[in-house]
């Protein structure tokens, strides 16, 4: 039975907050610490002290170590991210190439592969569990790619792409 008297606390509230420190804490892992430490580490016109990036980078290895993504998670300090993507599964098996540009607000499940090569990820897309994106890609603003979907051409925007070898299923009209 749904409770349809619960409501979900605005992304800003307090509990919102609370509710992902916890999460955080029970789980090893903070997302907006482990992001914002990582483009510390990767950035060098940063001001912060070599001590403190040794630090910082510690502290991401050991989150990795922790998910045990320390083998086979490689993002790359040459791939620009708008803003930090969302993994709900972690930083689990992600492979970035290091000249990929990734926009704001998106999913990134575990398993993802971009190569390296002249990509460019629009906001707002979801790049589903195990996709493949190869060199040459772009894929447009809110496109939704689907688990284990190789693409190897441009996905236009808020398209739905499916299959191992890419068939776009729908398109804005």
């Amino acid at each position: 039975m749904i409770n349809k008297k619960f409501k979900m606390p605005p992304i800003h509230s307090s509990r919102a907050v609370y509710g992902r420190k916890i999460l955080a804490l029970v789980q090893g892992y903070d997302h907006e610490k482990y992001w914002r430490r990582r483009s510390i580490v990767i950035d060098p016109e940063a001001k912060a002290s070599l001590i403190r990036k040794f630090w910082y980078l510690f502290y991401i290895k050991k989150t990795d170590a922790y998910h045990g993504c320390s083998f086979g998670t490689n993002i790359n300090a040459g791939a620009k991210f708008l803003s930090p993507p969302l993994l709900p599964h972690g930083p689990s098996g992600i492979i970035v190439g290091h000249d990929v540009v990734i926009g704001e607000k998106v999913v990134i499940f575990h398993q993802v592969t971009i190569a390296h090569g002249n990509v460019t990820i629009g906001d707002g897309v979801r790049l589903g569990a195990g996709s493949k994106i190869l060199p040459n890609s772009h894929i447009g603003v809110g496109a939704k790619i689907g688990a284990n979907c190789v693409i190897y051409e441009s996905i236009p925007d808020y398209a739905t792409a499916v299959l191992p070898k890419t068939r776009i299923i729908s398109k804005p009209s």
